[in-house]
């Protein structure tokens, strides 16, 4: 990276976050002002603001013709602020080197309220790093009105790029770094114990993640009543394949006002972690356990004490669930709207006969890949569970169309129906269609269409 290329000039503005091999261009030729010195890669670049008016007789003419020609010019400020805050980041920076005049628009601290990057080629560190310094020119190495990062995708942040943010975005409310996986547990670390409001968190793909936790210095900081308390209310760590019940015992311990937790794919998590789990965190609605071999009827039983307050649940390809972990989730929590059980081949229509007459308000199921579930639980649903808008039977080998006959008889309100690679035949997929007008049926029947 060239040094050149970050040359602070009077007033800084970060103009452009340039994509891989890309250029300036005027008029339809290459720019002489091209910043694409450093080639394969994005980076951001540091430019003062447009000159109010252009000296050249000739390029004085052309803008002159332009601005004739140009309708935006004539909007008020605040409907050019409107139409900027749907820009991402990068072309709100380009908007910036446009005029004077859209400069000091597109530095309207209401419009710096979120950042997102997105590319596996942006030098993100050293965008951040440019951005934050711009934002904390008025509230010098503070960003005050910066609420949500999200630079999902961008594989070249490092820990670096976090502890930028943990520095300068005290008021940080959500931050998504999905895909990330250069960062660690310590640029995690500085992020919750220095941004305090952080209420969403999505460390998804973060291999390198094991834990959330204060740093050690923020914990000494705090009283010990709140040392160890962070209100994060939304985690994602789908794909932390190293997480273990050691580690979730710390996250559940430090972030006890879960209300979301997403845990699919944590391969290593066992019904230990889970009862860690249960111990501390008894506010969440919202979990995903799919994939993680070892959850058993035991880890199902430790769920089941959040009774009604659990409303989604997700234990797709948990293949050591059977009718005695339904059963436990269907007497405690009442309240279940959603439920995906897809590839748990120890589920029969004994559980779902009893998911159906305790969980009435049920609105989403998915039993595909169920092959022990048949017709006779379907009308057990069909009987007791009038509210259900999507159902997934994909793979079900013992389903038949008379099944889909007696669901879409009492199940008006059905929307999505999924019978791929089901024996059903065409007149039950026309009945389905003619008293459920509003569904849409994924199938692999060729004969109806």
């Amino acid at each position: 990276d060239s040094d050149l290329s970050m040359r602070t000039l009077s007033t800084p503005s970060p103009a452009l976050i340039f994509p891989p091999n890309s250029a300036g261009f005027q008029n339809g030729r290459r720019s002489s002002t091209s910043s694409s010195s450093v080639t394969g890669e994005t980076v951001a670049m540091v430019h003062s603001p447009p000159p109010t008016r252009l000296t050249h007789p000739l390029i004085r003419l052309a803008s002159k013709h332009q601005k004739e020609q140009a309708n935006i010019d004539r909007l008020p400020d605040h409907s050019m602020i409107q139409i900027f805050s749907f820009l991402p980041t990068n072309q709100l920076c380009r908007c910036a080197r446009v005029c004077r005049r859209w400069y000091n628009l597109a530095w309207d601290p209401r419009l710096w309220r979120t950042i997102r990057l997105t590319g596996e080629t942006i030098n993100v560190d050293r965008a951040l790093k440019v951005l934050t310094r711009r934002l904390c020119q008025d509230t010098p190495n503070v960003c005050l009105m910066l609420e949500t990062v999200i630079v999902s995708g961008c594989r070249r942040l490092t820990d670096r790029g976090l502890y930028t943010i943990a520095q300068c975005c005290p008021e940080l409310r959500r931050l998504e770094v999905s895909g990330c996986y250069n960062i660690s547990n310590e640029a995690v670390f500085d992020v919750v114990s220095l941004c305090p409001n952080l209420e969403h968190l999505d460390v998804s793909g973060c291999s390198k993640v094991t834990c959330i936790s204060l740093t050690r210095e923020a914990s000494i900081k705090l009283s010990p009543l709140h040392g160890k308390q962070i209100s994060i209310r939304y985690l994602d760590m789908t794909d932390c394949f190293v997480l273990e019940d050691e580690g979730l015992h710390t996250i559940a311990a430090h972030c006890t006002q879960l209300t979301h937790l997403y845990l699919r794919r944590c391969v290593r998590i066992t019904d230990e972690g889970l009862r860690y789990l249960m111990i501390y965190c008894t506010s969440i609605k919202e979990l995903s356990v799919s994939d993680c071999r070892f959850v058993s009827d035991f880890g199902m039983r430790e769920i089941a004490k959040l009774e009604s307050r659990l409303r989604y649940l997700s234990i797709a390809h948990c293949g050591r669930i059977t009718d005695v972990g339904i059963r436990y989730i269907a007497k405690y929590c009442s309240k279940l709207r959603y439920l995906n059980a897809r590839g748990c081949e120890g589920i029969t229509d004994h559980g779902v006969e009893y998911l159906a007459k305790n969980c009435t308000k049920l609105k989403s199921l998915d039993i595909g890949k169920c092959p022990l579930v048949s017709d006779t639980g379907l009308e057990f649903l069909a009987l007791n569970c009038f509210n259900l808008k999507r159902l997934s039977l994909k793979s079900c080998e013992s389903i038949t169309g008379q099944g889909l006959q007696i669901v879409a008889a009492n199940c008006f309100d059905l929307q999505m129906l999924n019978v791929q690679d089901c024996d059903v035949s065409v007149d039950a997929l026309r009945f389905v269609k003619r008293h459920c007008k509003r569904c849409i049926i994924e199938h692999t029947n060729p004969a109806f269409f």
